[in-house]
């Protein structure tokens, strides 16, 4: 194991809060571990480490073994090292990001990777796009759907509506819930930008009430 990895790791677990514990963990259906370190917690001791520690040499390293902790805050963390870097990765990234967009995947974790860590890389190499887009959206798995969807939500006016739309039609069967929200998420999102568009893409296609209510929240 990398060794900063190793003292970082063993500095959070000596930090856990039982307490806290058990309430992350209800909150996620019991499906996943957790230290109890809520992000402003969490965050705060990761600075407390990097003073005494310094910065990583090797972030990809790092987040490597933090993802292969079982409890979520390491999980956590690694994203947001990861996203401090994310303009300087190089192409092949993305298949790394990939790989930690289907471990153990959950909206709390698929959400970050999918609009800073995706969405980042593929702003740096939009030639990338496609390829990754189509193997994703014309896939059956629904974390990496998902991503295919919702990775252009900070991209405002520069956004591939075409892309957009066209990712949203190929889904708008699903009865999965967290394509539901997140064809209604992404809609709403870009709606900030061009309502008339999104406006009329709902009223154009037979949308889940899921999806139709999250797109239209702020109209």
């Amino acid at each position: 194991m990398d060794n900063y990895a190793e003292r970082l790791i063993q500095f959070l677990k000596e930090r856990a809060d039982s307490d806290e514990k058990q309430a992350m963990e209800q909150y996620m259906r019991n499906q996943f571990v957790f230290l109890g370190l809520r992000s402003p917690v969490r965050r705060v001791l990761y600075r407390e480490f990097v003073a005494e520690h310094g910065k990583p040499q090797d972030v990809i390293a790092v987040a490597r073994e933090l993802y292969g902790q079982p409890e979520r805050e390491f999980r956590y963390m690694a994203i947001d090292m990861l996203s401090k870097v994310v303009k300087k990765q190089p192409r092949e990234i993305l298949d790394f990001y990939e790989r930690l967009i289907v471990t153990e995947p959950w909206w709390d974790t698929v959400d970050l990777l999918a609009s800073t860590l995706v969405g980042g890389h593929l702003q740096l190499y939009p030639d990338m796009i496609e390829a990754y887009n189509t193997k994703w959206i014309d896939g059956d798995d629904i974390w990496l759907a998902r991503t295919a969807i919702l990775f252009q939500l900070k991209y405002k006016d520069k956004t591939d509506v075409a892309l957009l739309f066209a990712n949203c039609e190929k889904w708008l069967d699903s009865d999965e819930f967290f394509i539901q929200k997140a064809i209604g998420w992404a809609l709403r999102q870009y709606a900030k930008f061009d309502a008339n568009a999104v406006l009329a893409f709902v009223e154009s296609h037979d949308l889940a009430p899921l999806s139709r209510r999250e797109a239209l929240k702020h109209f």
